[in-house]
């Protein structure tokens, strides 16, 4: 190693200890219950709930998947797929947020996303929770797999370190805080994460366009490639038997032909943001923030970071394209541009905290997955089936066992180091999205949504999904297109039919669903008078807790509630 390698490394290693600092740092509140550790009490305030969701959404695809896209293909895919996942973040906090925060609560105070299915249909069996509960085991087995990806690659193209030995290690890291913090620790962290990247995305997007002279060179360069910089076209790279980019002349070659990029394209690439309707990670944020008022301005939040983002990851690989034609070779080693880019304009400690954007990106993303298939699997499978009566501790107990298992699981998906971010991402995306994207939204809208209807849609995503990406796919035309369209609309059309085929729901599901949208009753609203436009008129936090607290509050005098409220001193910004 050269001394700037020590030092990029030192600034890496302050931003590991300062992770594992914050995740052991609730470890005493998140273990007091497992309403504490799966969902953080509900506590979570709006600027750490926008950032969390994001931050955990966005794993190593924001800047090393659409980077690496970008500059491979050009801008038509890469840009279609970012538009479509701010559509899809907007449209997922305008139409699902406020009303699973409240559904949730009403459902039985449901803790998980299983729960909060099974609670809506008051499904005594547990049967829409459990196949819930092995569908996240699936597909985020496949994700948390992407995560590891991004830090074994990482530390390789930065160090030349044995990939496998790094990504294990970031594994690693990720587990422990994981498993000692529970919830509060990875929103925390993702808090600290989601910053991270936006400022690492920011610091090389504008040094790039300081590095190339402005945009009018990178425009005149790329303007020659056939197709790259138009938004109804792909550049093709013209590729060796080995699937590498021939160079000829110093220059990387395309076809003179490029692909079309067509309506059907455009949509298919823009149907990513409809998996946003069915993405745990995101919808548990929802359902943790403190109150359902603080959604707007968590929205809000959450935009324009999503949108700033997303656009600098998408011209750092677009500019890299003109700064570094030819060094990065094939679609795997292009997603390796902002840290090649990071390396060349950055002082070495500044590029350390910048590259561990990198890392905020992948292990925000891996804590975020790994904690919702483990509470999933004890809460809904362990709890839900085959120990009704278990206690906090077991089925603590039980969630470390589960994350365990899906770290060893991840590891094994990541260990190719070949691996496409951006595939491995999309697949498994799909999956969830088709799988839980129109149950969340039918639970949320009609009131005639079965529980057969449920469980079907559950099973038809998922298994178009699977079947569509592996055996129609690959038949190109019309059926190319990305499977999570048509997983999700034979998903919807599942749970409409078969729930109007089926009996109707009784009148205490009706009931439940007609009034979890009303506001408080006028006696909630009395106690809740010490908030002035949701904040507390003194500087007392126990105050605003307890007024939140008593809004769900089932006790039977406001004395019972304010004791209950004291325990919730400690929330998070």
């Amino acid at each position: 190693m050269q001394s700037g390698d020590f030092i990029v490394m030192l600034a890496i290693l302050i931003y590991f200890i300062a992770v594992l600092i914050i995740g052991f740092s609730y470890a005493k509140r998140s273990n007091s219950s497992s309403s504490e550790y799966f969902l953080g009490g509900r506590k979570v305030g709006p600027w750490f709930t926008a950032l969390s969701a994001e931050a955990s959404d966005m794993s190593g695809y924001l800047l090393m998947g659409l980077p690496g896209l970008a500059y491979f293909t050009g801008a038509a895919d890469v840009g279609w797929t970012a538009i479509g996942l701010a559509l899809g973040t907007y449209l997922n906090w305008l139409l699902v947020a406020k009303r699973l925060r409240r559904y949730s609560e009403v459902a039985g105070d449901a803790i998980t996303l299983p729960g909060f299915y099974s609670n809506r249909f008051h499904d005594d069996r547990n049967v829409i929770g459990t196949i819930a509960a092995v569908i996240i085991l699936v597909f985020f087995c496949v994700y948390t797999g992407s995560c590891f990806v991004t830090c074994g690659k990482l530390f390789h193209s930065l160090f030349g370190v044995d990939y496998s030995l790094m990504m294990v290690f970031g594994a690693i890291i990720v587990f422990l805080y994981t498993m000692v913090g529970g919830y509060l620790s990875v929103v925390a962290t993702d808090f600290l994460q989601g910053t991270l990247m936006f400022f690492a995305l920011a610091v090389v997007v504008i040094g790039s366009i300081t590095m190339a002279g402005g945009l009018d060179n990178t425009v005149a360069f790329l303007s020659d490639i056939p197709g790259y910089l138009t938004m109804v076209q792909t550049a093709v790279p013209v590729l060796d038997a080995n699937g590498t980019q021939v160079v000829e002349n110093g220059m990387p070659l395309f076809d003179s032909v490029p692909k079309e990029y067509g309506l059907l394209a455009i949509i298919s690439t823009m149907s990513w943001g409809l998996g946003y309707f069915g993405m745990p990670q995101v919808l548990v944020r929802f359902m943790g923030i403190r109150s359902d008022t603080e959604v707007k301005q968590s929205r809000r939040i959450a935009i324009v970071w999503v949108i700033v983002s997303m656009f600098s990851a998408v011209m750092i690989g677009i500019i890299g394209r003109y700064l570094i034609p030819t060094e990065l070779l094939t679609q795997s080693t292009a997603e390796s541009i902002f840290i090649v880019l990071s390396r060349m304009m950055l002082p070495a400690f500044l590029c350390g905290i910048v590259v561990s954007g990198i890392l905020a990106a992948s292990m925000s993303s891996a804590s975020a997955y790994l904690l919702i298939t483990g509470s999933s699997v004890a809460e809904n499978i362990f709890r839900g089936i085959f120990k009704r009566n278990a206690t906090d501790n077991q089925v603590l107990i039980v969630s470390r066992i589960t994350l365990a298992v899906v770290l060893l699981f991840g590891i094994f998906v990541a260990w190719d180091e070949n691996s496409v971010i951006f595939t491995v991402v999309s697949y498994a995306w799909a999956g969830l999205g088709a799988s839980f994207g129109p149950l969340t939204l039918f639970s949320l809208y009609w009131r005639r949504t079965t529980k057969q209807g449920a469980v079907a849609g559950m099973l038809t995503g998922a298994a178009t999904v699977l079947i569509w990406h592996n055996l129609v796919k690959p038949l190109g035309g019309v059926f190319g297109v990305y499977e999570l369209l048509p997983a999700f609309i034979l998903g919807s059309l599942a749970i409409v039919i078969v729930s109007l085929l089926s009996k109707e729901p009784s009148q205490a599901i009706y009931d439940e669903f007609d009034h979890y949208m009303d506001e408080p009753t006028l006696e909630m609203r009395d106690l809740d008078a010490v908030l002035e436009d949701g904040k507390p008129l003194s500087g007392d936090a126990t105050e605003y807790a307890t007024s939140t607290r008593l809004r769900a509050a089932s006790a039977d005098s406001a004395e019972e509630a304010l004791a209950k409220g004291t325990e919730d001193e400690e929330t998070l910004v």
